[in-house]
């Protein structure tokens, strides 16, 4: 609908997991990597986590484009909630093996037979078992069975599993500590960070062939907001957001109009809860003490403010909120309010301490501050390359 209008060849962010934009965080490589090891090592047993959305079946479909095919036989489960006799059935189905026995230990004795020939062979064949949060624990029990599956050399069939957070306090179980025991590899995939969302955001535009940042950095901080983070709602976000600038008729995807899809979708409420205003005793003119904007959320206080700071100080941090501490965590590389904005001056110099008088500091951070792991630009370069801020960006990740 607006890929022609903002200039890209495609959509950049559908909410179906494709690997051409899989995006680099230290948690993701680690998982990914870790896999393929365990797979090609024949590590037998492993298990990656994450909440919903954090882009797990993308690692699983970005491992299975590394795997060699040739040398690679699996079956994928996404459908868990079955009876162990079922779950075994499917198995054996889904590795191939024609017309799989109905009685249990025939099934059994039949994949084995399958596995030791492709192990004499040098072949690896895995069990990827997604939304495993939902496995009962007697169908667990057989996985661990199936571990028992081996040689003197390795296991002769390789298991992911893949869930939610539910799993790992599953996998905690006193009945299920042998089970436990047997998981040689453990991955967990987390939000992104608000820098890693700018980068998300830009990588994805880059990969749709935008030259052209499209959100403005409040934009993306109110992404990352009502987002938290979670790859999926992100691109939910943005995609809904592009259509509301497309619809304007703008090319510029401004913060308002990311808060009137979140509103839509229901998101800002759940993320950000609004309490009610106190109310001032009888004959008392105003409240005093206490939070000093009573009555309004910690994300519109923080945008409130950034906006505030935005034409006085564009160069530097902005100063702590009233009654809060310092946006900055022990890093200061965290926050979408510590980029530097280059647009013109190649060489921007920050402004005087004086000069940031908003708020309160704590004394001696303000001299060797130059916060800003990104240089945020908002044109491509000269050589038709995405944007600087983009490239520094993609070696910051990888």
């Amino acid at each position: 609908m607006y890929a022609s209008f903002f200039k890209l060849q495609r959509s950049p962010f559908e909410i179906s997991p494709d690997p051409q934009f899989f995006f680099r965080t230290d948690a993701h490589n680690e998982a990914l990597a870790g896999l393929y090891y365990g797979i090609c090592g024949h590590k037998g047993f492993m298990v990656m986590t994450g909440e919903v959305g954090t882009g797990k079946t993308l690692v699983v479909r970005c491992l299975l484009q590394l795997l060699d095919q040739k040398q690679l036989n699996y079956a994928y489960m996404f459908c868990t909630r079955l009876s162990s006799g079922e779950f075994l059935q499917e198995v054996a189905s889904d590795l191939g093996i024609a017309e799989p026995p109905r009685s249990k230990s025939q099934l059994l004795r039949q994949l084995q037979a399958y596995l030791l020939r492709r192990g004499e062979k040098g072949l690896y064949t895995a069990l990827i078992i997604d939304e495993a949060q939902h496995l009962e624990t007697d169908v667990l029990e057989e996985i661990r069975l199936l571990t028992n599956l081996e040689t003197s050399r390795g296991k002769l069939l390789q298991i992911v599993l893949v869930g939610q957070p539910e799993l790992d306090a599953t996998l905690e179980s006193y009945n299920l500590r042998q089970l436990k025991q047997r998981i040689a590899m453990r991955f967990q995939l987390r939000p992104l960070s608000e820098v890693q969302t700018q980068c998300y955001i830009w990588d994805r535009l880059r990969q749709a062939g935008s030259h052209d940042p499209i959100f403005s950095l409040l934009a993306i901080h109110s992404v990352h907001v009502h987002s938290g983070g979670i790859p999926r709602l992100i691109n939910i976000l943005c995609d809904n957001a592009l259509i509301s600038a497309f619809a304007a008729g703008t090319t510029e995807v401004t913060d308002v109009m990311v808060d009137g899809v979140a509103a839509d979708l229901c998101l800002t409420e759940r993320n950000h809860p609004r309490k009610p205003a106190p109310q001032p005793a009888s004959g008392t003119a105003e409240v005093t003490g206490g939070d000093p904007w009573p009555g309004i959320s910690e994300y519109d206080k923080e945008k409130t403010h950034y906006k505030s700071v935005a034409t006085a100080n564009p160069l530097g941090d902005p100063p702590a909120l009233p009654g809060r501490q310092s946006e900055f965590d022990s890093s200061g590389n965290q926050q979408i309010a510590g980029f530097r904005r280059i647009e013109k001056d190649p060489s921007p110099q920050l402004p005087s301490p004086s000069s940031l008088s908003l708020g309160e500091r704590e004394e001696g951070r303000r001299g060797d501050r130059v916060r800003g792991p990104l240089a945020v630009a908002v044109s491509p370069s000269a050589d038709g390359q995405p944007p600087k801020s983009l490239r520094l960006c993609r070696r910051m990740i990888t």
